[in-house]
């Protein structure tokens, strides 16, 4: 056989094998953990992330794992499923909810962490300062303190007669509490 067919044939048989193992993509794991139980608000919402994942080309189950765990308001479960997620040894974990992101926060400090619905990262220790947040936990405030006073305002303007408001809260998360209400405490003369 001369040596131009001989490469010809190689070619031929080897090249099905190559574009083969060029489109078996590697499989990444990534974790999430909500804090609620599965409801449709929440599942909506994983919908959404979902789908802007696909969007930049990571798609569940072709090159994509997504390990879920749903604490369901449970700070006992969520140590358990924060020490299940890590074990996994996912490259990016997303948490919802402040005492979510705090099981998560005990049981890694090498894992990136990207939280929501967290109120008060800074003093929960989750991150150094907004712009910089520093080690392995990022994401998004749910609440700016600034905003307080406004949402004040509003009401008083939508209902002048109101003299009393109250918060509510979980005490598991307390500790931005005193950080929020303090742009109230002017407030309290005049509600009333």
């Amino acid at each position: 056989m001369k040596r131009r067919e001989f490469i010809t044939l190689m070619a031929g048989t080897t090249w099905p094998l190559v574009a083969h193992a060029q489109q078996s993509e590697r499989m990444q794991r990534i974790g999430v953990m909500m804090g609620s139980g599965e409801n449709p608000i929440a599942q909506s919402m994983l919908d959404a992330f979902k789908q802007e994942l696909a969007a930049l080309g990571w798609i569940e189950d072709r090159n994509l794992r997504i390990d879920y765990r749903w604490a369901a308001a449970d700070v006992n479960r969520a140590g358990e499923f924060a020490k299940q997620l890590v074990a996994l040894q996912p490259k990016v974990i997303l948490s919802s909810t402040t005492p979510v992101t705090a099981a998560l926060h005990r049981e890694t400090k090498t894992i990136p962490l990207v939280f929501v619905i967290v109120s008060d990262p800074i003093g929960s220790g989750f991150v150094e300062s907004l712009p910089r947040p520093g080690g392995n936990v990022t994401g998004f405030v749910n609440l700016e303190a600034s905003l307080v006073e406004k949402w004040l305002e509003l009401l008083k303007e939508i209902a002048p007669s109101v003299t009393r408001v109250g918060v509510m809260f979980n005490p598991k998360t307390a500790s931005y509490v005193e950080y929020y209400l303090r742009p109230w405490r002017p407030w309290r003369q005049n509600l009333t």
